[in-house]
């Protein structure tokens, strides 16, 4: 599309004092703070040309002048509490930048640095939407709900549950399968045009537009923690993984006649995205191991029409009833990670 010459502030609001996993905006997840993340992100977009971090702490603050980002003023303490708001941070930005400056940018983009894993094209692709369309006011960025929110209940204080949707008539007695879709914000990326701060005192305004997500890396506690780093070290490349086939790659045949295995889809978009990573991808198989039957041509066949990527193809592994490692990651792991 037609490039829109326009001022695109990016403001990464940075407080420090978090206390669900403390100094988690400059603690470091694989060999940089995680402030860091956010800030490259955003340098590295085609329509963002001005990257500021707010924060109450000149430590925070060193830091990000460090990855590149302006930190022009340190942000006052009543507005760096667990309740303060988005809004009060980004209009303290706002206002100290008109003043101080005459600055006042067209678009502003949220990076909270509590998300490290993005896709910058996202980005570039909910700044085009805003500027080719001024009637929206904001875009934020969405997934859809694992839980159902019409099953979901308030309870007073005498126990009575009232349903929070009230839409659909005992929608909680209904088929999940008949629901309507429920999405939640993900705080992955906001756009908000500047007006709708500084005018509307609103962090979203009335035209709000979704932008939907499969994903959801918002770090809040430890375990949010480990899955984002971890996420991070695999798809930096250079690593190795093995695979079993039957079982992980394909579907399991009881019978051990292998040329009747079906696919495992999900499992090998995972394996072919670590593959285009970088990583090495070995499998290993016990097919015949047992029977001394050779299925090598039929297994490679089985990998090619199937799609799956991969450097390496061994067989012998024992067979056995129970396999223990100190490495390994199961199915349902990397079905998190990366589905």
């Amino acid at each position: 599309m037609r490039v829109i010459m326009c001022k695109v502030l990016a403001i990464i609001p940075a407080r420090s004092g978090s206390k669900s996993v403390k100094d988690k905006n400059i603690r470091m997840m694989n060999k940089k703070p995680m402030l860091a993340y956010s800030i490259e992100h955003a340098k590295a977009s085609r329509y963002i040309n001005r990257v500021i971090v707010s924060t109450d702490s000149e430590k925070y603050a060193e830091i990000a002048r460090t990855y590149g980002a302006e930190t022009p003023f340190i942000r006052p303490a009543e507005i760096s509490m667990d309740h303060s708001l988005d809004l009060e941070v980004f209009q303290h930005a706002l206002l100290y930048l008109e003043e101080k400056e005459g600055y006042v940018p067209d678009l502003v983009v949220q990076l909270r640095p509590t998300y490290p894993i993005r896709n910058v094209e996202d980005i570039d692709n909910i700044i085009e939407q805003m500027l080719a369309d001024e009637s929206i006011d904001s875009i934020r960025c969405i997934a859809k709900a694992k839980e159902v929110a019409y099953k979901m209940w308030h309870k007073d204080l005498d126990g009575r549950l009232v349903p929070i949707m009230k839409e659909i008539k005992e929608c909680y007695n209904m088929p999940r399968q008949q629901l309507p879709v429920v999405y939640y914000q993900n705080a992955c990326i906001d756009v908000i045009r500047t007006s709708v701060i500084t005018k509307k005192n609103s962090m979203s305004g009335d035209y709000i537009v979704g932008y939907e997500m499969d994903h959801n890396f918002d770090i809040d506690t430890e375990e949010e923690f480990q899955k984002a780093e971890e996420y991070l070290k695999m798809i930096e490349g250079n690593k190795t993984f093995v695979f079993d086939i039957d079982g992980v790659i394909a579907k399991l045949q009881p019978d051990l006649d292998y040329a009747l295995s079906e696919p495992n889809d999900q499992m090998i978009r995972i394996i072919n995205k670590l593959y285009e990573y970088g990583n090495t991808i070995v499998l290993f198989t016990a097919r015949g191991y047992v029977t001394g039957k050779d299925w090598e041509e039929v297994t490679k066949a089985q990998m090619k029409s199937w799609g799956v990527k991969y450097h390496e193809l061994k067989f012998g592994k024992p067979n056995a009833d129970y396999y223990i490692d100190d490495k390994m990651l199961s199915l349902q792991h990397l079905y998190d990670l990366f589905e």
